[in-house]
């Protein structure tokens, strides 16, 4: 009786693969596109500035803290911008986090100091969760960054993407991203080539941008194809 149940959960769990690989193989024919070729220089810097004047970069950099959560409430952050220390939550832990030199970062456990064995790895943890959060709050404001590349790529209507290529930083160097602007550079959504996503070209959407105290403009939820990425109550305030 008992192998007889081991020889149907078996089967069953071969008919799940094989559904999953069938539906990633149509996923993979239907979205995955190749990276396309940009050109670099002062046009799509230009395209790059209008985006930053659209959602008002002056005012970002001189805003002091943010505040969201990512993934309906999964992480919730507190970045002091000003002073490179963002507080990191998730399920019982809080990572206050030092991202200048993360060694000097504190962890609690139910409110309770870490000092364990498991310090460091909570808080290599909390910075990748980080390094992946903020992008999807912050990412537009970072197109001039340090190791960043800048190419403007014709689209098939003849309108201009600008194409960000990052060759080094955060969590995963090498990711490019193809932002779609509105006529006054408001980012509308982007195409990513990510390490992380075996299909080249998924769309994400960025949506529902609202002016925050500071005057910033941040998204307060994207779209990625049936899944909506909630970035909870977004805050930027000095």
């Amino acid at each position: 009786m008992v192998k007889k149940i081991l020889r149907i959960v078996g089967k069953s769990i071969l008919i799940l693969a094989a559904i999953l690989l069938i539906s990633f193989g149509i996923l993979y024919m239907l979205y995955d596109e190749p990276l396309p070729t940009g050109t670099p220089g002062a046009e799509a810097d230009a395209l790059a500035e209008k985006m930053l004047e659209a959602i008002n970069n002056k005012a970002y950099t001189e805003t002091h803290y943010l505040e969201w959560s990512f993934a309906n409430d999964a992480h919730s952050y507190k970045w002091d911008k000003e002073n490179g220390e963002v507080d990191v939550e998730w399920d019982a832990y809080r990572i206050l986090l030092n991202l200048k030199n993360t060694s000097k970062s504190k962890v609690f456990e139910n409110e309770a100091e870490v000092i364990g064995d498991n310090r460091k790895e909570l808080i290599a943890k909390a910075e990748g969760f980080f390094n992946n959060d903020y992008f999807w709050l912050v990412a537009p404001f970072k197109v001039f960054d340090s190791g960043t590349q800048r190419s403007l790529v014709t689209l098939e209507d003849g309108s201009s993407a600008l194409m960000i290529t990052y060759s080094s930083g955060g969590s995963t160097p090498g990711d490019s991203y193809l932002w779609h602007l509105g006529p006054n550079g408001l980012p509308e959504s982007y195409q990513m080539w990510v390490s992380i996503i075996p299909i080249g070209g998924l769309k994400a959407t960025w949506d529902d941008w609202k002016i925050m105290e500071s005057g910033a403009f941040l998204p307060t939820s994207h779209k990625l194809g049936p899944m909506t990425l909630d970035m909870g109550e977004v805050k930027g305030y000095n």
